[in-house]
């Protein structure tokens, strides 16, 4: 069964972040839904979309896109079962200060942190990979790639 990782965003505003966790996660052939689901203004449809994927049977791994105050996160770590990835994206106006909102959550609530879309998608296959031999591999491959790509750097910089 393949796996699914839903991207639920606080507003369409987050767009160009969960595109980018989207792609991140298509280079390791994973599918994911990007979805637009407010915990502060619209958290019974949250709870519904929740709800659906969580009768799905297929392995998940979510990843919630809020700033400012990010009750999303929370809320949806505490009404899955699966690992949930909060992926803030920064905000000029605040400072970077809003962040702060999704590194403390109560108690019995554990999202993941990580604050790029690329490294979101990463830590989302890693997790998937656990128990899946072909997001391992791609995950493999693409550490591989990146390495060789070191290698080939200071052998250039080394020939100049």
């Amino acid at each position: 069964m393949k796996p699914l990782v839903p991207i639920i965003m606080g507003s369409k505003s987050d767009l160009s972040h969960g595109k980018a966790i989207a792609n991140t996660l298509g280079g390791y052939g994973i599918a994911s839904e990007i979805r637009v689901a407010s915990a502060h203004k619209a958290p019974v449809f949250l709870l519904g979309i929740l709800a659906e994927y969580e009768t799905d049977p297929r392995p998940k791994v979510y990843v919630t896109v809020a700033g400012r105050s990010n009750a999303l996160s929370g809320l949806v770590d505490g009404n899955v079962t699966s690992p949930v990835i909060a992926c803030p994206p920064y905000s000029d106006r605040f400072g970077g200060a809003d962040v702060f909102s999704s590194l403390r959550m109560p108690s019995g609530i554990a999202p993941l942190v990580v604050l790029d879309p690329g490294g979101a998608g990463l830590a989302a296959a890693k997790i998937l990979g656990i128990n899946d031999p072909a997001i391992h591999q791609a995950v493999a491959d693409a550490q591989a790639a990146a390495t060789q790509t070191i290698i080939d750097d200071d052998q250039a910089t080394q020939a100049e």
